[in-house]
């Protein structure tokens, strides 16, 4: 039961980080976080696969998990929000560029 929690809220994390650099792409149109989105999705494929392996191997659902966090690792990125308060760096929100 609490393998399957551990699950849900990486996918949870993962989902909100990935659908926050589409977000921030789709202003910027920087490559970076084009790259962090598609890793984002990439990962958040393997740990719902790990969430759903996790309800009959437990270690192997676990470790799915754990691969699917680390590549979902971002890197170095530009500084888009320059002096933004924290509950608009945490939405994403960024000055829309064409």
């Amino acid at each position: 039961m609490y393998y399957f929690a551990i699950s849900v809220a990486a996918f949870v994390v993962v989902a909100f980080l990935t659908l926050r650099d589409i977000r921030i792409f789709r202003r910027t149109k920087l490559e970076s976080y084009r790259k962090g989105a598609m890793k984002g999705m990439a990962a958040m494929f393997l740990v719902l696969l790990g969430g759903v392996v996790v309800q009959v191997f437990p270690q192997l659902g676990l470790l799915l998990v754990l691969i699917g966090m680390f590549i979902n690792k971002k890197g170095q990125r530009e500084d888009v929000f320059g002096g933004a308060k924290t509950a608009d760096r945490f939405l994403g929100k960024t000055e829309i560029k064409n």
